[in-house]
């Protein structure tokens, strides 16, 4: 059997979406084919080994009492690390699957401990994850391939030290209204869209609380298209898109996940070159990001001009009950447990290469 560890929640703002994530993965998991084993990483950054996978979802293993402590070592060997109140013991691991979003699992600091130890792991490896998780470097990749995305100001958190001087600074490039965003920060936590001044001082203050790089972007009316990227490569593919209604003035974290009148839409009414042309630009900004295994592409579709712009690009999608990653596979044909799998070959094909490539070099 393949020995796998299933890594969630984390220490960022999204930590209870991974949780419900990883719930959604492990129940697709073939207990067959593989031995299971599932590290859950505490707000405050315990690393803890949860036995109960019911309790995940919920969050019930975080109140848990003496769960043992579950390190993955950064040695070689493979070794998870136990540790309880019978002392230490260690697990052997086949390869990881971190079903983690935002800074600490998604920017590409967890996936460096993975390549640093030579374990296989799923999704984008550490460049990658964390040049899509700092949307000022997505920005300079999407301008070098020539992919149309928001015109931005780059903010640095020390600035609103000097609010007159950074206000006068954005409001000199951008009109009003303008969207303010932390650069590393997902699941749209932090955003705020600003009409006037006062919401503008308001934004940054709010922005600077969970990144020390924010962006200002033009305001663009456009309905917002999401597409799904799966494999690696020249044999990546895009799938069809899906549009995100949301029931507020814009898909904030609130909108996204508590707001019963947001909706998805899985076959939208938007002309096939349109489409087409979706597709194409998810393509060209996952391979010039060094994408591996899968990653959900952001655009808006402009109201005024049908102008396809590039939003944003998420390394490791959610997977909850709302998540568009695994709706927009599952209408391309690939249902979960499938590409899971997939994923999962991938990680070690990937590893193999590494070691092959090592070796020649050695």
């Amino acid at each position: 059997m393949i020995r796998i560890a299933v890594v969630f929640g984390g220490m960022s703002s999204e930590h209870d979406v991974s949780c419900v994530s990883a719930g959604t993965v492990l129940g697709v998991l073939d207990r067959e084919k593989y031995e299971v084993t599932c590290i859950g990483i505490t707000r405050q950054g315990d690393w803890l080994l949860v036995t109960d996978e019911s309790t995940i979802s919920d969050l019930r293993w975080e109140r848990e009492e003496k769960l043992p402590k579950a390190v993955i070592s950064p040695a070689t060997d493979r070794k998870l690390i136990l540790h309880d109140q019978n002392g230490y013991s260690e697990k052997e691991i086949d390869v990881v699957f971190p079903v983690l979003h935002g800074l600490y699992g998604e920017d590409g600091t967890i996936q460096g401990l993975f390549e640093m130890a030579h374990i296989p792991y799923v999704g984008c490896g550490h460049l990658s994850s964390a040049v899509t998780m700092d949307k000022f470097f997505t920005k300079v990749i999407a301008d070098s391939v020539n992919v149309v995305q928001a015109e931005y100001v780059g903010v640095r958190s020390y600035e609103i030290n000097d609010m007159d001087r950074v206000v006068a600074k954005v409001e000199k490039k951008r009109n009003y209204p303008m969207f303010i965003k932390p650069s590393c920060a997902g699941s749209s936590m932090g955003i705020t869209k600003a009409h006037n001044r006062e919401e503008l001082i308001e934004g940054l203050r709010l922005a600077a609380k969970h990144d020390t790089k924010i962006l200002v972007e033009e305001c663009i009316n456009g309905r917002e298209i999401e597409c799904a990227v799966y494999g690696a490569g020249d044999s990546a593919f895009a799938s069809g898109v899906g549009e995100i209604v949301a029931a507020a003035e814009f898909y904030d974290f609130d909108a996204k996940y508590n707001n019963a009148d947001s909706k998805t839409i899985i076959d939208p009414d938007i002309p096939e070159e349109k489409q087409q042309e979706i597709r194409e630009k998810a393509l060209k900004i996952y391979r010039a990001c060094d994408c591996y295994g899968l990653a959900r592409v952001d655009f808006f579709l402009e109201r005024e001009t049908d102008r396809v712009v590039f939003n944003e690009i998420n390394a490791i999608p959610g997977h909850t009950a709302i998540s568009m990653y695994p709706m927009l596979m599952e209408k391309a044909g690939h249902p979960m447990k499938e590409y899971v799998d997939g994923l999962i070959e991938m990680a070690f094909k990937r590893n193999d290469d590494r070691n092959r490539f090592r070796d020649e070099v050695l």
